[in-house]
């Protein structure tokens, strides 16, 4: 069989800029996720993929690998999707990945100068790796095994079974997605297009994570105008609008907060405050996996500044509350098949599968709702968004065997 190479390609894909921003309002919201996509459209050609479709406006890009099966019998298009953007919480600028190989367990220098170490101590998981060999970066940077190691392991699929024509398996779409780390991978997906019936984001991270139930997720926002007046003469005349974000807060849940929880938990994050005496806003996002608690979340959210209206005048405190993707699990649970299907491909090659709720969301949350269900599956990446990410070579490479262990149970007689 000719077996090429996962961290070949994942090593060329880290080195080219993809970081996207939310601040630009366009689609992408930059224009240097192109670069990688161009060089994904040319490589799908050079591996023989059929259908290959490029949206050079939005910077999404569709392909086929078609049925070899001649049995006559129909069988479900499956799709495997992954995403191009990188996080911009940490540059993702001339990265430079450096392979550890055979761990030994103890602190790894990324670098010397700025004694930047990533430590079991800090990420006890780093334990688990002992005799490994690990990506990581020179601590400049983060690596982007989100969602480069996903799109490398897609990317080896396809290169596998068209480069192995003896390896039944039925129609095979795949797709890569920009801005999915600003939330908007999904704005410009095409379903119908991309003519799957049944798909899987590549896009989580440990050995063995198998991902099908997500936040419900919203945006809230506050804008408090307040009164600026001389703090000489202030007296029942001035309203502090940064002190009324304060008082807002105050009234969230102490403990409704990601410090102080975790599993189905649900919470208030406060990602950011803004201003002074005359304006100021406070921006947060709402997570809960139980839809009747999310509701909750976002009318104690509503509440809260209406109190503060009560209290300071009516349009002194504007809310807005936005929601922005829901549980995939009400999507999955008449499908799962592609649960079960994932399951067996793991444990067939003795990797124990991890059915956790996610504390966040994926594109395929979103692709459920839109008619494609769509959980996640694993990519062997650690420590995303930051400096100390890192990756496992043999777990990377071992997803790519999970993707070939769905295929070939689509494959089979559905």
């Amino acid at each position: 069989m000719n077996k090429p190479d996962v961290i070949e390609k994942f090593l060329r894909y880290v080195k080219i800029d993809t970081q996207s921003d939310d601040t630009t309002g366009t689609s992408p919201s930059t224009m240097k996720q192109h670069d990688l996509a161009k060089l994904l459209v040319s490589e799908l050609k050079e591996i023989g993929a059929s259908d290959i479709i490029y949206d050079e406006e939005h910077c999404y890009v569709y392909a086929t690998i078609p049925s070899n099966l001649s049995d006559g019998k129909d069988r479900p298009a499956i799709g495997f999707i992954s995403h191009m953007d990188t996080s911009d919480e940490v540059s993702g600028k001339d990265v430079k990945p450096r392979i550890v190989e055979n761990y030994d367990g103890k602190d790894i220098v990324l670098n010397d100068k700025k004694n930047i170490v990533l430590s079991p101590v800090d990420f006890p998981e780093l334990s688990n790796h002992v005799g490994e060999d690990l990506i990581v970066t020179d601590g400049t940077t983060l690596l982007g095994a989100d969602d480069k190691a996903g799109v490398a392991e897609i990317m080896t699929l396809a290169e596998i079974l068209l480069s192995n024509p003896e390896i039944p398996h039925g129609e095979i779409k795949i797709a890569f997605t920009p801005d999915e780390e600003i939330g908007a991978g999904t704005a410009h997906f095409d379903v119908a297009k991309f003519g799957a019936k049944y798909a899987y984001t590549v896009d989580g991270g440990k050995l063995g994570d198998l991902e099908y139930e997500n936040f419900n997720a919203a945006s809230g926002k506050i804008t408090v105008h307040g009164r600026s007046v001389h703090p000489g003469d202030a007296k029942n005349k001035m309203i502090n609008a940064a002190l009324i974000c304060y008082e807002f807060h105050a009234l969230l849940p102490v403990f409704m907060n990601p410090m102080y929880t975790e599993g189905r938990e649900g919470f208030f994050h406060l990602t950011e405050v803004n201003g002074g005496t005359e304006t100021a806003t406070a921006s947060y996002i709402i997570r809960d996996h139980d839809e009747k608690l999310f509701a909750q979340k976002k009318e104690l959210f509503v509440n809260a500044a209406e109190y503060l209206n009560k209290k300071y005048g009516e349009g002194v405190v504007e809310v807005t509350v936005k929601d922005q993707y829901r549980n995939m699990i009400e999507k999955i649970r008449p499908h799962m098949h592609l649960i079960e299907n994932a399951k067996k491909a793991m444990t067939d090659l003795g990797v124990t599968p991890l059915e956790f709720p996610i504390r966040g969301g994926t594109d395929g949350a979103s692709l459920s709702y839109m008619g494609l269900p769509c959980p996640n599956l694993c990519t062997g990446g650690y420590n995303y968004h930051g400096k100390y990410e890192y990756a496992s070579i043999q777990e990377m490479r071992k997803v790519v065997e999970i993707l070939l262990g769905i295929v070939n149970a689509y494959g089979k007689e559905f």
